[in-house]
Protein backbone atom coordinates (compact mmCIF):
# COMPACT_ATOMS: atom_id res chain seq x y z
CA UNK A 1 0.00 0.00 0.00
CA UNK A 2 0.65 3.74 -0.10
CA UNK A 3 2.78 4.92 2.16
CA UNK A 4 1.11 8.57 2.75
CA UNK A 5 3.80 9.77 4.88
CA UNK A 6 7.09 8.87 2.90
CA UNK A 7 4.81 10.98 -0.29
CA UNK A 8 4.47 13.78 1.99
CA UNK A 9 8.28 13.89 2.81
CA UNK A 10 8.54 13.78 -0.70
CA UNK A 11 6.42 16.56 -1.61
CA UNK A 12 8.45 18.39 1.09
CA UNK A 13 11.91 18.14 -0.58
CA UNK A 14 10.87 19.36 -4.09
CA UNK A 15 9.13 22.56 -2.38
CA UNK A 16 12.67 24.14 -1.62
CA UNK A 17 13.70 23.70 -5.13
CA UNK A 18 10.78 25.43 -7.03
CA UNK A 19 11.15 27.81 -4.79
CA UNK A 20 15.09 28.25 -5.09
CA UNK A 21 13.56 28.13 -9.21
CA UNK A 22 11.04 30.74 -9.03
CA UNK A 23 13.04 32.83 -6.71
CA UNK A 24 15.91 33.11 -9.44
CA UNK A 25 13.36 33.99 -12.18
CA UNK A 26 11.85 36.72 -9.84
CA UNK A 27 15.51 38.22 -8.98
CA UNK A 28 16.38 37.98 -12.42
CA UNK A 29 13.41 39.92 -13.50
CA UNK A 30 13.62 42.63 -10.67
CA UNK A 31 16.69 42.22 -8.78
CA UNK A 32 19.10 44.25 -11.21
CA UNK A 33 19.46 47.65 -9.20
CA UNK A 34 20.87 48.50 -5.59
CA UNK A 35 19.09 51.66 -5.02
CA UNK A 36 16.29 51.08 -2.50
CA UNK A 37 13.61 53.43 -4.19
CA UNK A 38 13.38 52.19 -7.88
CA UNK A 39 10.20 49.49 -8.16
CA UNK A 40 12.31 46.09 -8.89
CA UNK A 41 13.35 46.38 -4.94
CA UNK A 42 9.89 46.45 -4.05
CA UNK A 43 9.44 43.40 -5.91
CA UNK A 44 12.47 41.67 -4.33
CA UNK A 45 11.47 42.60 -0.78
CA UNK A 46 7.87 41.37 -0.61
CA UNK A 47 8.41 38.54 -2.86
CA UNK A 48 11.38 37.10 -0.55
CA UNK A 49 9.30 37.88 2.78
CA UNK A 50 6.50 35.89 0.91
CA UNK A 51 9.42 32.98 0.43
CA UNK A 52 10.90 32.91 3.72
CA UNK A 53 7.01 32.79 5.33
CA UNK A 54 6.53 29.66 2.96
CA UNK A 55 9.68 28.33 3.94
CA UNK A 56 8.70 28.64 7.39
CA UNK A 57 5.33 26.78 6.79
CA UNK A 58 5.59 24.32 4.64
CA UNK A 59 9.05 22.87 4.58
CA UNK A 60 11.87 21.03 6.48
CA UNK A 61 14.42 22.05 8.97
CA UNK A 62 17.52 22.52 6.27
CA UNK A 63 21.22 20.38 7.19
CA UNK A 64 23.32 23.21 8.81
CA UNK A 65 26.41 21.58 9.52
CA UNK A 66 28.37 21.95 6.09
CA UNK A 67 26.89 25.65 6.20
CA UNK A 68 27.90 26.90 9.56
CA UNK A 69 30.35 29.17 8.42
CA UNK A 70 28.00 30.83 5.84
CA UNK A 71 25.68 31.08 8.22
CA UNK A 72 27.50 31.98 11.03
CA UNK A 73 28.72 35.01 9.04
CA UNK A 74 25.17 36.24 7.68
CA UNK A 75 24.19 36.16 11.49
CA UNK A 76 27.48 38.18 11.93
CA UNK A 77 26.67 40.86 9.62
CA UNK A 78 22.96 40.90 11.16
CA UNK A 79 24.30 41.60 14.10
CA UNK A 80 26.22 44.36 13.12
CA UNK A 81 23.54 46.23 11.32
CA UNK A 82 21.21 45.67 14.76
CA UNK A 83 24.07 47.20 16.67
CA UNK A 84 24.25 50.20 14.33
CA UNK A 85 20.71 50.69 14.75
CA UNK A 86 21.05 51.13 19.04
CA UNK A 87 19.82 54.18 20.42
CA UNK A 88 23.29 55.96 22.43
CA UNK A 89 22.84 58.45 24.90
CA UNK A 90 23.79 62.37 23.44
CA UNK A 91 27.71 62.11 25.55
CA UNK A 92 28.20 58.99 23.92
CA UNK A 93 27.08 59.73 20.21
CA UNK A 94 28.84 63.37 20.22
CA UNK A 95 31.80 61.51 21.09
CA UNK A 96 32.06 59.43 17.58
CA UNK A 97 34.29 60.67 15.53
CA UNK A 98 32.95 62.45 12.23
CA UNK A 99 29.56 63.34 13.70
CA UNK A 100 30.61 67.21 14.30
CA UNK A 101 28.31 68.32 11.05
CA UNK A 102 25.20 66.81 12.49
CA UNK A 103 26.65 68.02 16.18
CA UNK A 104 26.85 71.92 15.43
CA UNK A 105 23.46 71.68 13.64
CA UNK A 106 22.22 71.13 16.81
CA UNK A 107 23.68 73.84 18.73
CA UNK A 108 23.33 76.27 16.18
CA UNK A 109 19.63 75.62 16.40
CA UNK A 110 19.84 76.06 19.92
CA UNK A 111 18.45 72.35 20.60
CA UNK A 112 19.12 69.55 22.96
CA UNK A 113 21.36 66.72 21.58
CA UNK A 114 18.59 63.81 21.51
CA UNK A 115 19.39 60.10 21.71
CA UNK A 116 20.67 58.81 18.11
CA UNK A 117 21.95 55.50 16.52
CA UNK A 118 25.44 55.24 15.06
CA UNK A 119 24.23 55.49 11.71
CA UNK A 120 24.50 58.28 10.35
CA UNK A 121 21.08 57.39 8.00
CA UNK A 122 19.50 54.93 10.49
CA UNK A 123 16.95 54.51 7.45
CA UNK A 124 19.80 53.61 4.87
CA UNK A 125 21.33 51.16 7.23
CA UNK A 126 17.27 49.71 8.12
CA UNK A 127 17.13 49.09 4.17
CA UNK A 128 20.25 47.43 4.51
CA UNK A 129 19.39 45.23 7.04
CA UNK A 130 16.07 44.71 5.52
CA UNK A 131 18.12 43.19 2.16
CA UNK A 132 19.73 40.80 4.13
CA UNK A 133 16.89 38.87 4.01
CA UNK A 134 17.54 37.95 0.76
CA UNK A 135 20.84 36.11 1.46
CA UNK A 136 19.24 34.50 4.47
CA UNK A 137 16.42 32.83 2.08
CA UNK A 138 18.60 31.77 -0.57
CA UNK A 139 21.03 30.15 2.08
CA UNK A 140 18.10 28.33 3.54
CA UNK A 141 16.42 27.14 0.39
CA UNK A 142 20.21 25.65 -0.70
CA UNK A 143 20.81 24.27 2.42
CA UNK A 144 17.55 22.24 1.86
CA UNK A 145 18.87 20.84 -1.28
CA UNK A 146 20.45 17.66 -2.62
CA UNK A 147 23.19 17.97 -5.18
CA UNK A 148 21.66 17.17 -7.68
CA UNK A 149 19.47 19.81 -7.64
CA UNK A 150 22.43 22.24 -6.94
CA UNK A 151 23.17 21.43 -10.42
CA UNK A 152 19.99 22.10 -11.66
CA UNK A 153 19.79 25.51 -10.08
CA UNK A 154 23.42 26.02 -11.81
CA UNK A 155 21.92 25.40 -15.39
CA UNK A 156 19.12 27.32 -14.30
CA UNK A 157 21.26 30.40 -13.64
CA UNK A 158 23.21 29.77 -16.82
CA UNK A 159 20.04 29.44 -18.51
CA UNK A 160 19.47 33.16 -16.98
CA UNK A 161 22.62 34.26 -17.86
CA UNK A 162 22.32 33.71 -21.69
CA UNK A 163 18.77 35.45 -22.16
CA UNK A 164 20.44 38.14 -20.40
CA UNK A 165 22.95 38.29 -22.86
CA UNK A 166 20.71 37.85 -25.96
CA UNK A 167 18.74 40.88 -24.42
CA UNK A 168 22.31 42.53 -23.96
CA UNK A 169 22.46 42.02 -27.73
CA UNK A 170 19.04 43.15 -28.91
CA UNK A 171 20.37 46.24 -26.95
CA UNK A 172 23.72 46.57 -28.74
CA UNK A 173 22.03 46.20 -31.81
CA UNK A 174 19.99 49.10 -31.18
CA UNK A 175 16.67 47.69 -29.91
CA UNK A 176 14.91 50.23 -27.14
CA UNK A 177 14.66 48.39 -24.08
CA UNK A 178 13.15 50.08 -20.81
CA UNK A 179 13.27 48.23 -17.95
CA UNK A 180 10.43 49.14 -15.68
CA UNK A 181 11.89 47.96 -12.28
CA UNK A 182 15.46 49.35 -13.00
CA UNK A 183 16.72 52.62 -12.96
CA UNK A 184 19.08 51.24 -16.15
CA UNK A 185 20.54 54.28 -18.29
CA UNK A 186 19.22 54.73 -22.14
CA UNK A 187 21.44 53.43 -24.70
CA UNK A 188 23.20 51.60 -22.38
CA UNK A 189 24.31 48.07 -22.86
CA UNK A 190 22.92 46.18 -19.57
CA UNK A 191 20.32 43.88 -19.98
CA UNK A 192 18.90 43.42 -16.77
CA UNK A 193 20.69 45.62 -14.66
CA UNK A 194 21.06 49.55 -14.13
CA UNK A 195 24.92 48.94 -14.03
CA UNK A 196 26.88 48.25 -17.41
CA UNK A 197 29.50 46.85 -14.90
CA UNK A 198 27.41 44.63 -13.20
CA UNK A 199 25.84 43.05 -16.23
CA UNK A 200 29.54 42.35 -17.08
CA UNK A 201 30.09 40.45 -14.21
CA UNK A 202 26.53 38.23 -14.29
CA UNK A 203 27.80 37.72 -18.05
CA UNK A 204 31.54 36.65 -17.08
CA UNK A 205 29.70 34.20 -14.21
CA UNK A 206 28.46 32.47 -17.57
CA UNK A 207 31.91 31.80 -18.83
CA UNK A 208 32.68 29.77 -15.63
CA UNK A 209 29.10 27.72 -15.64
CA UNK A 210 29.29 26.98 -19.32
CA UNK A 211 32.53 24.80 -19.45
CA UNK A 212 30.94 23.13 -15.81
CA UNK A 213 27.61 22.23 -17.08
CA UNK A 214 29.41 20.91 -20.77
CA UNK A 215 31.55 18.19 -18.32
CA UNK A 216 29.92 17.95 -15.17
CA UNK A 217 28.40 14.41 -16.02
CA UNK A 218 30.98 11.28 -16.89
CA UNK A 219 27.94 10.03 -19.39
CA UNK A 220 27.75 13.36 -21.43
CA UNK A 221 26.09 14.17 -24.63
CA UNK A 222 28.87 15.04 -27.26
CA UNK A 223 26.58 18.35 -28.40
CA UNK A 224 27.51 20.36 -24.81
CA UNK A 225 30.90 21.04 -25.81
CA UNK A 226 30.14 22.83 -28.83
CA UNK A 227 27.19 24.59 -27.24
CA UNK A 228 29.62 25.55 -24.33
CA UNK A 229 31.97 27.16 -26.82
CA UNK A 230 29.21 29.00 -28.14
CA UNK A 231 28.13 30.13 -25.73
CA UNK A 232 31.63 31.26 -24.20
CA UNK A 233 32.24 33.19 -27.76
CA UNK A 234 28.85 35.21 -27.33
CA UNK A 235 29.49 35.53 -23.28
CA UNK A 236 33.18 37.20 -24.66
CA UNK A 237 31.68 39.44 -27.52
CA UNK A 238 28.86 40.81 -25.36
CA UNK A 239 30.97 41.53 -22.44
CA UNK A 240 33.44 43.79 -25.11
CA UNK A 241 29.87 45.18 -25.67
CA UNK A 242 29.33 46.79 -22.62
CA UNK A 243 31.75 49.25 -22.51
CA UNK A 244 32.67 47.69 -19.10
CA UNK A 245 36.55 48.07 -18.58
CA UNK A 246 36.32 45.79 -15.27
CA UNK A 247 34.28 43.70 -17.38
CA UNK A 248 36.85 42.54 -19.77
CA UNK A 249 39.10 41.44 -16.84
CA UNK A 250 36.72 39.77 -15.24
CA UNK A 251 35.45 38.40 -18.38
CA UNK A 252 38.95 37.28 -19.04
CA UNK A 253 39.46 35.74 -16.02
CA UNK A 254 35.71 34.00 -16.23
CA UNK A 255 37.17 32.38 -19.92
CA UNK A 256 40.47 30.96 -17.56
CA UNK A 257 39.22 29.73 -14.89
CA UNK A 258 36.40 28.02 -16.78
CA UNK A 259 38.41 25.91 -18.61
CA UNK A 260 40.97 25.42 -15.52
CA UNK A 261 37.87 23.71 -13.54
CA UNK A 262 37.20 21.39 -16.34
CA UNK A 263 40.58 20.95 -17.48
CA UNK A 264 40.56 17.31 -16.50
CA UNK A 265 37.50 15.93 -18.31
CA UNK A 266 37.86 18.18 -21.00
CA UNK A 267 41.63 16.21 -21.38
CA UNK A 268 39.91 13.03 -20.53
CA UNK A 269 37.51 13.68 -23.64
CA UNK A 270 40.17 14.73 -26.19
CA UNK A 271 42.73 11.82 -25.52
CA UNK A 272 39.37 9.44 -27.37
CA UNK A 273 39.69 11.44 -30.24
CA UNK A 274 42.62 10.89 -32.67
CA UNK A 275 45.46 13.60 -31.55
CA UNK A 276 45.27 15.67 -34.89
CA UNK A 277 41.33 16.01 -34.79
CA UNK A 278 42.04 17.04 -30.83
CA UNK A 279 44.86 19.40 -31.63
CA UNK A 280 42.35 20.74 -34.62
CA UNK A 281 39.44 21.40 -32.25
CA UNK A 282 41.75 23.16 -29.25
CA UNK A 283 43.39 25.34 -32.40
CA UNK A 284 40.70 26.14 -33.94
CA UNK A 285 38.10 26.91 -30.55
CA UNK A 286 41.11 29.14 -29.93
CA UNK A 287 41.64 30.88 -33.40
CA UNK A 288 37.81 31.46 -33.53
CA UNK A 289 37.65 33.41 -29.90
CA UNK A 290 40.55 34.89 -31.04
CA UNK A 291 39.32 35.87 -34.34
CA UNK A 292 36.15 37.28 -33.29
CA UNK A 293 37.78 39.42 -30.09
CA UNK A 294 39.99 40.86 -32.98
CA UNK A 295 36.93 41.35 -35.89
CA UNK A 296 35.12 43.47 -32.71
CA UNK A 297 37.72 45.50 -32.06
CA UNK A 298 37.95 46.13 -35.76
CA UNK A 299 34.99 46.92 -36.68
CA UNK A 300 34.36 49.30 -33.28
CA UNK A 301 32.00 47.15 -31.52
CA UNK A 302 34.20 46.46 -28.44
CA UNK A 303 33.16 49.68 -26.37
CA UNK A 304 34.74 48.25 -22.91
CA UNK A 305 38.57 48.46 -25.44
CA UNK A 306 37.36 51.75 -26.86
CA UNK A 307 37.20 52.99 -23.08
CA UNK A 308 40.31 51.53 -21.78
CA UNK A 309 42.49 53.45 -24.16
CA UNK A 310 40.13 57.12 -24.51
CA UNK A 311 38.74 57.59 -21.15
CA UNK A 312 41.28 60.01 -19.51
CA UNK A 313 41.83 59.62 -15.73
CA UNK A 314 40.82 63.16 -14.80
CA UNK A 315 37.85 62.55 -15.97
CA UNK A 316 37.09 60.19 -14.51
CA UNK A 317 34.46 61.20 -11.39
CA UNK A 318 35.57 58.26 -9.25
CA UNK A 319 38.93 58.69 -9.17
CA UNK A 320 38.47 62.31 -8.64
CA UNK A 321 35.48 61.46 -5.91
CA UNK A 322 38.63 59.21 -4.26
CA UNK A 323 40.68 61.60 -2.14
CA UNK A 324 37.34 62.80 -0.77
CA UNK A 325 36.21 59.41 -0.21
CA UNK A 326 39.39 58.67 1.78
CA UNK A 327 38.94 61.52 4.12
CA UNK A 328 35.47 60.01 5.05
CA UNK A 329 37.06 56.70 5.80
CA UNK A 330 39.35 58.04 8.33
CA UNK A 331 37.05 60.81 9.52
CA UNK A 332 34.29 57.78 10.36
CA UNK A 333 37.40 54.68 11.39
CA UNK A 334 36.46 52.95 14.31
CA UNK A 335 32.84 52.95 14.39
CA UNK A 336 32.15 54.07 10.87
CA UNK A 337 29.43 56.16 9.12
CA UNK A 338 26.51 53.22 9.13
CA UNK A 339 25.85 50.42 6.39
CA UNK A 340 23.60 52.11 4.16
CA UNK A 341 24.42 55.78 4.86
CA UNK A 342 27.23 56.47 1.72
CA UNK A 343 24.96 58.39 -0.38
CA UNK A 344 23.80 61.08 2.63
CA UNK A 345 27.37 61.22 4.12
CA UNK A 346 28.89 61.91 0.93
CA UNK A 347 26.45 64.38 0.23
CA UNK A 348 27.77 66.21 3.75
CA UNK A 349 31.62 65.91 2.29
CA UNK A 350 30.79 66.86 -1.30
CA UNK A 351 33.85 69.19 -2.75
CA UNK A 352 32.56 72.23 -4.34
CA UNK A 353 34.44 71.43 -7.56
CA UNK A 354 32.89 68.27 -7.92
CA UNK A 355 28.98 69.28 -7.77
CA UNK A 356 27.53 68.73 -10.76
CA UNK A 357 24.83 66.67 -12.35
CA UNK A 358 26.18 63.28 -11.90
CA UNK A 359 25.06 61.03 -9.13
CA UNK A 360 27.51 60.00 -7.34
CA UNK A 361 25.85 57.39 -4.89
CA UNK A 362 28.80 54.93 -3.90
CA UNK A 363 32.21 54.94 -3.53
CA UNK A 364 32.48 52.63 -6.62
CA UNK A 365 35.18 50.50 -4.08
CA UNK A 366 32.77 47.99 -1.64
CA UNK A 367 35.37 46.79 0.22
CA UNK A 368 36.21 50.40 0.66
CA UNK A 369 32.99 51.40 1.37
CA UNK A 370 32.11 48.81 3.74
CA UNK A 371 34.96 50.44 5.56
CA UNK A 372 33.85 53.32 5.62
CA UNK A 373 29.97 52.77 6.53
CA UNK A 374 31.43 49.37 9.11
CA UNK A 375 34.89 50.88 10.46
CA UNK A 376 36.79 48.34 12.43
CA UNK A 377 33.68 45.68 12.41
CA UNK A 378 33.51 45.83 8.29
CA UNK A 379 37.61 45.90 8.32
CA UNK A 380 37.25 42.76 10.03
CA UNK A 381 34.39 41.07 8.16
CA UNK A 382 36.64 41.45 4.87
CA UNK A 383 38.93 40.17 6.56
CA UNK A 384 37.63 36.60 7.41
CA UNK A 385 35.67 36.19 4.18
CA UNK A 386 38.59 36.71 2.03
CA UNK A 387 40.63 34.62 3.98
CA UNK A 388 37.89 31.94 4.54
CA UNK A 389 37.63 32.07 0.70
CA UNK A 390 41.79 31.74 0.45
CA UNK A 391 41.19 28.66 2.95
CA UNK A 392 38.64 26.88 0.98
CA UNK A 393 40.05 27.29 -2.69
CA UNK A 394 43.40 26.23 -1.97
CA UNK A 395 41.88 23.27 -0.65
CA UNK A 396 39.34 22.71 -3.88
CA UNK A 397 41.63 23.52 -6.56
CA UNK A 398 44.32 21.77 -5.49
CA UNK A 399 42.15 18.25 -4.94
CA UNK A 400 41.11 18.04 -8.71
CA UNK A 401 38.19 15.41 -8.60
CA UNK A 402 35.04 15.70 -10.21
CA UNK A 403 33.64 15.80 -7.04
CA UNK A 404 35.08 19.50 -6.35
CA UNK A 405 33.86 20.77 -9.79
CA UNK A 406 30.94 22.42 -8.07
CA UNK A 407 33.01 23.83 -4.88
CA UNK A 408 35.73 25.04 -7.86
CA UNK A 409 32.89 27.15 -9.35
CA UNK A 410 31.73 28.69 -6.40
CA UNK A 411 35.59 29.89 -5.59
CA UNK A 412 35.62 30.97 -8.79
CA UNK A 413 32.08 33.31 -8.75
CA UNK A 414 33.34 34.50 -5.55
CA UNK A 415 36.79 35.48 -7.25
CA UNK A 416 35.16 37.24 -10.12
CA UNK A 417 32.80 39.14 -7.58
CA UNK A 418 35.30 40.30 -5.46
CA UNK A 419 37.60 41.39 -8.53
CA UNK A 420 34.38 43.52 -9.81
CA UNK A 421 33.94 44.93 -6.13
CA UNK A 422 37.39 46.36 -6.48
CA UNK A 423 36.08 49.19 -8.73
CA UNK A 424 32.00 48.66 -8.41
CA UNK A 425 29.22 47.47 -5.95
CA UNK A 426 27.74 44.12 -7.42
CA UNK A 427 27.29 42.59 -4.48
CA UNK A 428 24.90 45.58 -3.11
CA UNK A 429 22.13 44.05 -6.08
CA UNK A 430 19.51 41.84 -5.16
CA UNK A 431 20.68 39.31 -8.06
CA UNK A 432 24.35 39.48 -7.53
CA UNK A 433 23.88 38.94 -3.65
CA UNK A 434 21.95 36.02 -4.47
CA UNK A 435 24.57 34.59 -6.53
CA UNK A 436 27.23 35.36 -3.84
CA UNK A 437 24.87 33.43 -1.45
CA UNK A 438 25.05 30.68 -3.83
CA UNK A 439 28.61 30.82 -4.50
CA UNK A 440 29.51 30.57 -0.86
CA UNK A 441 27.59 27.70 -0.28
CA UNK A 442 28.83 25.55 -3.20
CA UNK A 443 32.70 26.52 -2.04
CA UNK A 444 31.48 25.11 2.25
CA UNK A 445 30.01 21.81 1.11
CA UNK A 446 27.25 20.78 -0.35
CA UNK A 447 24.84 20.03 2.82
CA UNK A 448 23.77 16.26 2.82
CA UNK A 449 19.86 15.85 3.11
CA UNK A 450 18.19 13.59 5.81
CA UNK A 451 16.99 10.27 4.38
CA UNK A 452 13.54 12.09 4.49
CA UNK A 453 14.81 14.41 1.22
CA UNK A 454 15.29 14.02 -1.83
CA UNK A 455 16.21 10.61 -1.64
CA UNK A 456 13.77 9.37 0.57
CA UNK A 457 10.83 10.07 -1.62
CA UNK A 458 12.07 8.07 -4.48
CA UNK A 459 10.68 4.66 -3.04
CA UNK A 460 6.64 5.40 -2.32
CA UNK A 461 5.37 1.90 -2.24
CA UNK A 462 5.54 -0.65 1.22
CA UNK A 463 6.28 -3.82 0.23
Amino acid sequence: MFDHSTVTRRSQSRIPFFMMFAVLILFWLSGGASRGDVGGQVVVQVTTWMFLAAFALFCQPPEWRSLLPVGAFLLTVIAVLVLQLVPLPPELWTALPGRYVITDAAMIAGREQPWRPLSISPGGTLNALSSLAVPILVLLLLAALGPRNHWRIAVLLLALIAAAAFLGLLQFSGGNFDHPLVNDSPGSVSAIFANRNHFALFVAIGCLLAPAWAFRDEKRQRWKGPVAIALLLLFVLIILATGSRTGMLVGLLGVGLGLLNVRRPAAAELRRLPKIVSVGIMTGGAAILVAAVVLSVTLGRARSVDRAFTLEIADDLRRQALPTVLDMTTSYFPFGSGFGTFDPVYRMHEPEHLLGLSYFNHAHNDFLEVLLEGGVAGLLLVIVTIGWWLWKSVGVWRSGSSAGLLPRLGSAILLLIFVASATDYPARTPLIMAIVTMAAVWLSGLPRPARSGEDAGRTVLRR
